[in-house]
């Protein structure tokens, strides 16, 4: 995932444990009556999570320990997750459980050997409450290795509700109309959109929902998989579609210049801080957070709606989010394989739902657990979706080509926010840097 909080890793440990019964490899643990069942074991939780989001994930690990008597260490990566537990692995230091925010990192280390298949309770949970799609993206070589615990919704399209009716327009529902909306809301005095073109990644989302949406969900996973070239017709129209927003000036806060030094965290400020620039802005359910750190009101002072339907397409969902996944180097599978299975109910996913800034692909999470609406209804989105909800495309990539800052996909999508004109040659450069990624 894209969006994550940069921080030095932090390693805490914790008394933590999990309901769920059953599990893999060996254990000297013997059940007892009443839970309790894996008291004198530790296991060591990997994640990209600091700050709230830590805190929040240790409240399931609460709720995991009080049920097993197991202790858990946590273990914060930053952003390098793939880095910090391969290095790890290599030294003979590989934690038990590692929370994978990338698709494409999963697949890596599924390849490298480095996994073990989840057993058949976290297996059959995850059937009776997952849509299909959520366990394909845990899913390498028919094999199921991760578990969804925590997704994102990267279809909300956020706003202020006062510069809308300021403009007197609506949360629209298709790509078209909100194109007028823009217009209109520009014309009343406050640019419709800030933009975050200094990091790159969210101008990769904006592409993958116009695409879903309009190409189509097995388009998106040909394009995905580099099945269909990137200068296939699809893409050239995708592109068209985007230029329609990226070529007007007036409807991006600061113009397609300010946009390319406007940051994610920047481009909430604009629309959310105390001096607005814009009226909307798109990114993932994930802005919520910072909306909360400029001290204003999810619900009241910023609202969302779905990104709208292109060309007559479904509203697109475009996911993203982090899967448990057991490393075989652990020190304690058994244990490590329960917790898993832990994160599979909807009691665990319940516990952080509650906390806030959560969403689960389980459909068995009551609504009642999500204290925010707002959240309520993104994770009603990723719920509904089914298997229509897709993974977000440049995370499914290789990171030279859909995941590296100043090169890539990234660069390329800056280039043609800086100049939209003729999306067939942005179409051809995406093709040869993806060929060359995925030789490389």
């Amino acid at each position: 995932m894209k969006h994550k909080l940069t921080a030095a890793a932090t390693l805490c440990g914790l008394a933590l444990a999990t309901t769920a019964c059953g599990g893999s490899g060996k254990s000297d643990s013997t059940a007892k009556p009443g839970g309790q069942d894996l008291k004198g074991h530790t296991i060591t939780v990997a994640a990209v999570w600091t700050g709230e989001e830590q805190q929040n994930f240790m409240k399931v690990l609460d709720a995991f320990s009080k049920k097993t008597g197991a202790k858990v260490q946590y273990m914060s990566t930053g952003d390098n997750n793939s880095t910090v537990v391969g290095s790890k692995v290599a030294g003979g230091d590989a934690p038990d459980v590692d929370m994978v925010p990338q698709v494409g990192v999963l697949q890596q280390f599924a390849q490298k050997g480095w996994l073990l298949p989840l057993s058949p309770t976290a297996t059959g949970s995850a059937s009776a409450n997952y849509a299909k799609a959520w366990r394909d993206f845990g899913t390498v070589n028919n094999t199921y290795y991760g578990l969804y615990f925590k997704a994102s919704d990267k279809s909300t399209v956020w706003y202020d509700p006062k510069a809308l009716d300021n403009a007197g327009v609506t949360p629209p529902s298709t790509y078209a109309q909100m194109l007028t909306d823009a217009k209109t809301v520009s014309d009343s005095g406050t640019a419709a959109f800030s933009i975050g073109g200094q990091d790159g990644w969210p101008l990769t989302d904006w592409f993958e929902n116009i695409y879903l949406s309009q190409a189509g969900p097995d388009n998106y996973d040909k394009l995905a998989h580099h099945t269909i070239p990137w200068t296939d017709p699809t893409v050239v129209k995708a592109l068209t579609t985007l230029a329609q927003l990226f070529g007007q000036d007036s409807l991006i806060a600061g113009g397609r210049t300010g946009a390319l030094h406007t940051d994610f965290p920047k481009s909430v400020q604009e629309v959310f801080g105390d001096s607005p620039k814009a009226a909307m802005t798109y990114e993932g359910d994930f802005v919520s957070g910072n909306i909360t750190d400029l001290k204003k009101k999810v619900g009241t002072d910023a609202k969302f709606f779905p990104f709208p339907s292109v060309d007559n397409g479904p509203k697109p969902v475009v996911g993203g989010g982090d899967a448990a996944v057991v490393l075989k180097a652990g020190k304690d599978s058994a244990t490590a394989m329960r917790f898993v299975e832990f994160l599979a109910t909807p009691e665990a996913a319940s516990v952080w739902a509650k906390a806030g800034g959560f969403l689960s692909p389980n459909k068995q999470v009551a609504p009642s657990a999500y204290t925010d609406p707002t959240l309520r209804q993104a994770a009603a989105s990723i719920v509904g979706a089914g298997d229509g909800v897709r993974f977000d495309m440049s995370d499914q990539t290789p990171a030279a080509f859909g995941g590296t800052q100043g090169t890539g996909e990234w660069k390329i999508l800056q280039d043609f926010l800086r100049d939209p004109s003729n999306p067939t040659r942005t179409a051809a450069q995406l093709e040869a840097a993806a060929v060359k990624a995925y030789k490389g």
